[in-house]
């Protein structure tokens, strides 16, 4: 079974346009990709958003994995802030591997981004998480979070900048793409206080919203006893031990 490392940004202080950050909006892709990597039988190591880009590199080289994709957002300098559109997706210059899947990832990406003319592909020899990683990498800057349209852009397809981002990685490994089985209903089963949603799988993760006992949720994923869900429009984890599938 092809194994891949996932990356997304660890960088909170890359703020988007109308609130959220970088690290924020790219774990929600990555949460969002799991499931299809899971149904299309692809294992995934998955980064520490607490840690460094250096500690994603060693961890990536020591497992072993056959593909690192590293997902970001971008941003313009200073003096043309907010101005600027479009999708980079590097690739390390020396080699052949990365940048084929840079344009795999490319072809694809062209079918969801608005202005399929701006997703380009850039070979570089000096991006620290490229040059870095023994396993064929890319980075890919899935638009720009200080430009308006780019950043709402990205809020509202977060499922659809999953699904494409799985679809590559799968045509990349050379196995079939697969739907994951449809979402189930939980219900939260708590005595009487509400159930934390949480930005991780984890009880010292951030608290993104409190969902009331008895409320009916999506389960769009798991990591151990924890769910990956939705509410309010924010998603985040669930402890699954005060949830009942329905």
């Amino acid at each position: 079974m092809p194994r891949i490392y996932l990356s997304p940004s660890t960088q909170e202080y890359n703020p988007y346009v109308g609130g959220g950050n970088e690290e924020y909006y790219m774990n929600l892709v990555a949460d969002a990709m799991q499931p299809y990597l899971t149904a299309s039988g692809i294992e995934y190591v998955r980064n520490d958003p607490l840690k460094t880009v250096g500690n994603s590199v060693r961890q990536s080289n020591r497992e072993g994995v056959d593909f690192h994709l590293a997902i970001h957002s971008n941003a313009s300098p200073q003096a043309s802030s907010g101005k600027n559109r479009g999708v980079q997706i590097y690739y390390y210059a020396n080699s052949q591997a990365s940048e084929r899947a840079a344009e795999i990832f490319a072809r694809n990406y062209r079918k969801i981004y608005p202005i399929p003319d701006l997703v380009r592909t850039v070979p570089t020899t000096v991006l620290y998480e490229l040059v870095n990683t023994r396993a064929p990498a890319v980075l890919i800057e899935t638009a720009y979070h200080d430009n308006e349209e780019d950043a709402m852009w990205i809020r509202e397809n977060i499922g659809e900048i999953a699904e494409n981002l799985s679809l590559s990685t799968a045509e990349y490994l050379g196995v079939t793409f697969r739907q994951p089985s449809p979402e189930r209903t939980g219900r939260v089963i708590t005595r009487e206080t509400p159930l934390n949603l949480r930005s991780r799988p984890s009880t010292s993760s951030e608290i993104l919203a409190k969902i009331p006992k008895g409320t009916d949720i999506p389960i769009i994923g798991q990591d151990g006893k924890w769910y990956l869900t939705r509410y309010n429009g924010i998603q985040g984890y669930v402890d699954g031990d005060y949830i009942e599938i329905v």
